[in-house]
């Protein structure tokens, strides 16, 4: 028997129902010139040797390659059947790495699309990998599942060299110190903590221990980054932000409030910003120095999932299948905050610019083409739940 996830089949109360006409109202906004794809997007990362490029993973289980200036899918990596979860490139650029919900690692090659070798090992969903070099040059896959293991593997042999037991909660992100000369990896696990172990060479790979661990949230921990100072910015379930400083033992000495989840964190060091994606559907950009909000970006109709740095700019990922780009130039910004102030204003602009623009689709376009992308959304998704019975 078939089962069906469309909201409409079910029984609902009329704050769903009004949350879901916002958000249908809501989804033709074109802040952050939206590039929209067909599925949920759920991690994100540069192009190192392209610029202006990216690559994000959908629940419709691909990864894609996207140019942002020309809004052109370039390449699109395929042979998985659940959702990727996360993502990174070899050192050199030529392989592309991603988890995935089936507890494999998929890799391809990246010019050409071909997928490479599966790396099994995990009991659970891979949650979160990253490529990495040994002092002595040695290169590395790590990866950490939602069972609490950490998994170093050979990436030219797919061998797994040794499993790290993290105890019984997932791990969510994972993140390299970039000061130290021996490779230490910060972990953040679905509990409060976060934990960190070194490897110093891979002779002795298998001696390999956690940390105590770091508390400095009251929940679930999901990325980790560290700014230029070395100093460790967090994203958590606790609604908060907060800036970890090494020379304190890793204490905290920033938090940034928010009214939900804080998914993912990024500082641009040049403007003195630090920007973070909430579960609210906002981009927000805070005053490095400070702790200050100083704007916030509207435009998802969904969670934000993820952000990632290019040039002058962050883009956004999110749960409603757009990835869109916000100036961090204090010029841009301070027109945004503008705009955010006389709304009205920036409507009509924005509306005239999408009159005034020949290419720009239709409203009635739009829409069809919205209703396309979720429809064959929902029959791969009613297909996986079909393959499961």
């Amino acid at each position: 028997m078939a089962i069906s996830a469309r909201p409409d089949h079910f029984f609902q109360t009329d704050s769903s129902l009004d949350g879901i006409n916002r958000k249908a109202r809501k989804s033709y906004n074109i802040s952050g010139n939206p590039i929209k794809l067909p599925s949920k997007l759920l991690a994100i990362i540069p192009g190192p040797a392209q610029p202006g490029a990216v690559y994000v993973t959908e629940s419709a289980a691909t990864v894609k390659r996207v140019q942002l200036d020309t809004r052109e899918v370039t390449h699109t990596y395929r042979g998985p059947s659940a959702p990727l979860t996360s993502l990174c490139l070899s050192a050199d650029g030529t392989k592309l790495y991603a988890g995935c919900w089936d507890k494999l690692i998929w890799s391809w090659d990246v010019l050409s699309c071909t997928p490479s070798l599966k790396y099994q090992g995990h009991t659970d969903f891979v949650k979160s990998v990253i490529f990495l070099k040994t002092r002595a040059g040695q290169d590395i896959l790590v990866s950490g599942g939602a069972e609490g293991d950490v998994v170093i593997w050979n990436p030219e042999t797919g061998q797994r060299l040794v499993v790290l037991k993290g105890g019984s909660h997932a791990i969510q992100g994972l993140a390299v110190d970039p000061l130290e000369e021996d490779l230490r990896l910060f972990t953040a696990f679905s509990d409060p903590g976060i934990r960190h172990f070194t490897i110093s060479s891979l002779e002795n790979i298998r001696n390999l221990s956690f940390s105590p661990s770091i508390s400095a949230h009251d929940t679930s921990v999901y990325k980790l980054y560290f700014d230029f100072d070395g100093d460790l910015w967090t994203a958590s379930a606790d609604k908060t932000a907060k800036h970890l400083v090494r020379a304190h033992s890793w204490r905290a000495d920033t938090t940034l409030a928010h009214p939900d989840f804080v998914r993912d964190v990024v500082v641009h060091e040049r403007y003195g910003w630090v920007i973070t994606a909430c579960r609210d559907e906002e981009v927000r950009i805070w005053n490095l120095a400070t702790g200050e909000l100083h704007h916030t970006y509207s435009g998802h109709f969904e969670e934000v999932t993820g952000l990632c740095l290019v040039g002058d700019k962050v883009v956004s990922i999110s749960i409603d299948g757009t990835i869109r780009q916000w100036s961090l130039q204090p010029k841009d910004l301070h027109k945004a905050k503008e705009e955010s102030a006389n709304p009205d204003k920036a409507a009509g602009e924005s509306t005239q610019m999408k009159i005034d623009d020949p290419s720009a689709l239709t409203e009635e376009e739009q829409r069809e083409l919205d209703e396309l992308m979720a429809n064959e959304e929902q029959e791969l998704l009613d297909r996986m739940a079909a393959g499961e019975q």
